[in-house]
């Protein structure tokens, strides 16, 4: 029996000619491989940024009369992202559901093959491969620094145990603070953050779209690095550039965080 990532059985159409994608970075991934197959997105699935397909609500929110009246093969969901209520009603409803579940890069990567092959029919994409290679090609590293991590503000959240985004960070020497909490997005007060002990606070643009004018102001004394949410937390096409592009932003944060030393010394 196939079942998808959650292990809930899952009965493929004979043919995929129809998809509905619940999910901004699943959204992406399939427009990369099979962009003829997509009819519906949210209205947060933004790549590509040409994408024509009929927007059928939020990832929280998806209207699911919507969704079951464009007919698809298929949907593609995440277990973060969307909320079981609504995929149990695409179920009722007739419509195949697969849900991916991805908490490291490791499983992310045997995610996305086991959704092209048994979900969508569909051969592995060239780009696939080289992502792995990309992040094969990261060199070992030690933690260098130790961050915290807000993923959102009023109220404050941010990254805890068992995350996509901790993982990538890991790889490339940044532990999270945050990372043996109980909780895998915990809320967490401004005044906690400031006294965690922090070397480098890291700010992605997603979900909350954190900015020069709106997050480092926060962590005074401590370095920040902007970073790109896309690049940090979506599992597809993005992962290829992602080790470069997440090396760059940390780097310089970490060179400017020797050089205020130097002169402070």
């Amino acid at each position: 029996m196939t079942t998808d990532d959650l292990g809930t059985p899952f009965v493929p159409r004979e043919t995929v000619h129809r998809v509905v994608s619940l999910v901004p970075s699943l959204t992406e991934s399939l427009a990369a491989t099979a962009p003829g197959l997509l009819v519906g997105a949210t209205a947060w699935c933004e790549r590509p940024t040409d994408l024509d397909v009929t927007r059928i609500g939020g990832t929280k929110n998806p209207d699911v009369a919507a969704i079951v009246a464009l007919g698809p093969d298929l949907v593609l969901a995440n277990e973060e992202e969307n909320r079981p209520a609504d995929l149990d009603a695409l179920r009722e409803a007739g419509v195949p559901v697969w849900v991916t579940r991805v908490r490291t890069l490791d499983e992310a990567f045997v995610s996305l093959r086991r959704m092209f092959a048994l979900a969508c029919g569909l051969p592995e994409p060239p780009w696939l491969a080289e992502a792995e290679r990309a992040w094969r090609a990261v060199p070992p590293s030690p933690v260098v620094r130790r961050a915290v991590v807000p993923v959102w503000r009023k109220p404050w959240m941010v990254l805890g145990r068992d995350t996509f985004a901790g993982d990538l960070l890991l790889r490339l020497g940044v532990g999270n603070l945050y990372a043996g909490h109980p909780e895998r997005y915990p809320r967490v007060g401004l005044p906690e953050l400031l006294a965690a002990g922090a070397d480098l606070v890291v700010l992605p643009d997603e979900p909350y779209r954190f900015g020069p004018e709106d997050g480092p102001g926060f962590f005074p004394g401590v370095p920040t690095a902007l970073v790109s949410g896309r690049h940090l937390t979506w599992y597809g096409p993005s992962l290829a550039e992602a080790p470069a592009v997440l090396g760059r932003a940390l780097a310089v944060k970490q060179q400017t965080n020797l050089t205020d030393k130097n002169l402070n010394s």
